[in-house]
């Protein structure tokens, strides 16, 4: 046998025995460490987490009608950015308590919710958002930036939202606002 090999065997046969010690005594040391504590329920911080809140401004229509009002609401927590957002689009679709009123059609469901890493949010609504949308210009404006703005306001890496309807890109809701691509935030439509 060359040198070379019984040097390359004696470095084998040591990282062998290397990994087998140290596999033996994590073992042995897991086995005879003190008893953990009891574990908690899984439901627990299941628990604490549906119950944790943030502060999130929604938009809903103004006493005018002509312009969106923002309002300060607690919204469910949500786990990473595309859970907040997820969690703020359905505080925004769910029914407004009097005395405001929601811009956005009753019934209007999110069917689904991606942030790009550039900060695009592609938000999938059900079809009532556009077969229950009362038409016109204005209107359609209102519906389409209570979504845009709650998301851009509250969630600074959220640059621009695109909306679908029923997993499809649209021209628009009611025929007249463009959808072809993402929006970015309006505040001229806030008072």
């Amino acid at each position: 046998m060359t040198r070379e090999r019984i040097l390359a065997i004696s470095i084998s046969t040591a990282v062998v025995a290397f990994i087998v010690t140290l596999a033996v005594t994590l073992g042995v040391r897991g086995r005879s460490s003190s008893p953990a504590a009891p574990a908690t329920p899984a439901s627990a911080p299941a628990a604490s987490a549906a119950a944790r809140k943030i502060k999130a401004k929604l938009y809903y229509v103004s006493t005018d009608g002509t312009k969106l009002t923002g309002v300060d609401r607690e919204v469910a927590y949500g786990e990473g950015m595309s859970a907040q957002a997820q969690e703020i689009v359905s505080a925004q679709l769910a029914p407004a308590a009097a005395p405001l009123v929601s811009a956005i059609p009753a019934g209007t469901t999110l069917r689904a919710l991606y942030v790009t890493q550039k900060g695009e949010a592609y938000v999938d609504l059900s079809k009532e958002v556009s077969s229950a949308h009362t038409g016109g210009s204005q209107d359609e404006l209102l519906t389409i930036y209570s979504i845009v703005n709650a998301l851009t306001s509250n969630l600074p890496a959220v640059t621009s939202v695109q909306l679908l309807v029923d997993g499809k890109e649209v021209n628009t809701l009611a025929g007249h606002i463009d959808l072809r691509r993402p929006l970015g935030k309006n505040l001229e439509l806030v008072e």
